[in-house]
């Protein structure tokens, strides 16, 4: 398994970070391999379903996600899953004195041949973690 973790602070409500981050339509602003997520069913709490696309070492690839946790202003957790990847994405929100920190924790479980190359990607994990980091702290000051 590969796990990517990372925080980011800004001074904004907790409220408003959470009400964006929950909406993972909004992955497309901040996460650097999304080319597209469309919400295929739910409210945006426990069940919704979305559908994402993303490009990774040169590669589209499609994963239907379903969100798992919804606790507003604390957690947000989505699995994504698809042939040979199991992918879970957790974001715990705290409050802090001057705005909120914002952990996102992704944890990827590769499945069947793809298990036998998975040490091949941790460096282009943790790059896709420091630029989804970056990504995050920018659209998270634009808010």
């Amino acid at each position: 398994m590969i796990t990517i973790e990372r925080a980011v602070t800004v001074e904004k409500p907790v409220e408003t970070v959470f009400a964006y981050l929950s909406d993972f339509e909004t992955t497309v602003d901040w996460d650097p391999g999304t080319v597209s997520t469309v919400r295929l069913a739910g409210d945006g709490g426990v069940g919704t379903k979305y559908r994402n696309r993303s490009s990774f070492a040169g590669r589209e690839t499609e994963l239907e996600y379903v969100v798992q946790r919804f606790e507003p202003g604390r957690i947000f957790q989505v699995r994504g899953e698809n042939k040979t990847v199991v992918a879970l994405d957790t974001m715990t929100f705290r409050e802090t004195g001057s705005g909120t920190e914002v952990t996102y924790r992704a944890e990827f479980e590769f499945k069947g041949v793809a298990r036998v190359i998975e040490p091949l990607f941790r460096g282009q994990f943790k790059k896709l973690g420091d630029e989804a980091e970056s990504g995050l702290r920018a659209a998270l000051l634009e808010l």
